[in-house]
């Protein structure tokens, strides 16, 4: 049995196939990507073992998202020598009313359809990858898992915006999001140490996204990110928080709606404080001024911001690295860690530079641990069971 993940975007779609989904954890066959969407896209898949078991090139930036899905599935097929069981999607918004992951039909894809305005630069490509699927393998069975999902747990008032009520009853609030990959932390850590998953939590998932999620009992009760994945942190390209009175402004200035859109997303964060790169490796290598200005910044939000969600935790027990810079990058995690003395964080440095999944010294009061995230692993898992406990 294999089930097919997938995290369509506007230029890439990154993937997996896992298999044995009958049993209680899915093993990895393959993952990869197709990138460079809409100029010259490529395909690459890798074994377990990172060796590559499917790679080609189109010079042809006409071809569609629905068409190189098509191209995917017959590639998998033929490697894996089966057809597919399962195909499960990351979907960014999943609103109010959906709160776990559902399995799709007619009903709920446009239910999540007219979600895309509160999610309109993720959304409409998630649901064009499950439209295509359905295009290409009509009986195959598919699974939505939601970014916002895990977070409906939190208590109302840390959902609730300061605005007219009257725009809440429209789905202004805040949602929460990077879930799918809290999720998969708090099951790893519930295995690994229930004492302290069944505490007060803080986990960082620091990428080229970046999000703080406090979690009591392996449940979210706040996060950074809120109505829109642009709040909260510094990111690769990304503002984070920012007073909306600079938007009014700019606006008043003349600047267009499109071209603030634009900038919020992909000319902020790291790269427009920086004005060198979006990658922390780059910033943390270059000697510009600029460069460590931009991590900086970086760091100093994301200690304010945890110093914020241990109050709403009201303690803390734990503060758990995870992302492609918060699993690698050890000195951004000794940096951060200095951040949190206050919180009585004390960093081993000798396990932070090999990046074990316990980085705080003996002493320190609350515990730093590093565990790797694996968000299409958490779809495979919930895809897995809702193929169980719903049977077409």
């Amino acid at each position: 049995m294999t089930i097919l993940c997938l995290n369509a975007g506007s230029s890439s779609i990154k993937f997996a196939v896992f298999a044995n989904a009958c049993e209680r954890e899915p093993t990895r066959l393959a993952h990869g990507k197709i990138d460079e969407i809409g100029i010259a896209p490529h395909l690459i898949a890798r074994d377990a073992n990172g060796a590559v078991v499917v790679e080609r090139r189109w010079g042809d930036a006409t071809l569609s998202h629905e068409a190189l899905l098509g191209k995917l599935l017959e590639r998998l097929e033929s490697w894996i020598g089966s057809g597919l069981h399962a195909a499960g999607h990351r979907v960014v918004h999943g609103g109010d009313r959906f709160t776990a992951p559902v399995r799709i039909d007619a009903d709920v894809l446009a239910a999540l359809d007219a979600l895309s305005p509160l999610a309109p630069l993720h959304q409409p490509h998630n649901l064009a990858a499950v439209r295509a699927i359905a295009q290409h393998r009509p009986r195959l069975p598919q699974v939505a898992c939601f970014d916002t999902a895990f977070h409906q747990a939190q208590p109302e008032v840390a959902r609730r915006v300061a605005l007219p009520r009257g725009l809440s009853a429209k789905g202004i609030r805040r949602y929460g999001f990077h879930g799918i990959s809290y999720a998969y932390i708090a099951r790893c850590l519930a295995e690994r140490d229930a004492p302290t998953a069944g505490g007060q939590v803080i986990a960082a998932h620091l990428g080229n996204g970046a999000s703080l999620c406090a979690m009591k009992g392996g449940h979210s009760i706040e996060s950074t990110m809120g109505f829109t994945a642009l709040d909260g942190l510094v990111m690769g390209t990304r503002c984070g928080t920012i007073d909306p009175g600079i938007l009014i402004y700019l606006m008043q200035q003349g600047m267009s709606l499109k071209a603030i859109e634009h900038m919020l997303y992909s000319e902020s964060g790291l790269l427009g404080v920086s004005g060198v790169s979006s990658d922390m490796r780059t910033l943390l290598a270059s000697h510009e001024t600029a460069a460590a200005e931009a991590v900086e910044l970086f760091i100093y939000r994301i200690v304010m911001q945890s110093g914020a969600l241990a109050a709403s935790l009201e303690g803390l027990d734990a503060f758990i690295f995870t992302g492609g810079i918060g699993e690698n990058a050890a000195p951004i995690r000794n940096r951060v860690a200095r951040g949190l003395q206050w919180l009585g964080a004390c960093l081993d440095p000798s396990a932070n530079e090999r990046g074990d999944y316990l980085i705080s010294a003996p002493e320190s009061r609350i515990k730093l641990m590093v565990l790797p995230t694996d968000e299409e692993r958490m779809i495979a898992i919930d895809t897995q069971r809702i193929l169980r406990t719903e049977p077409s």
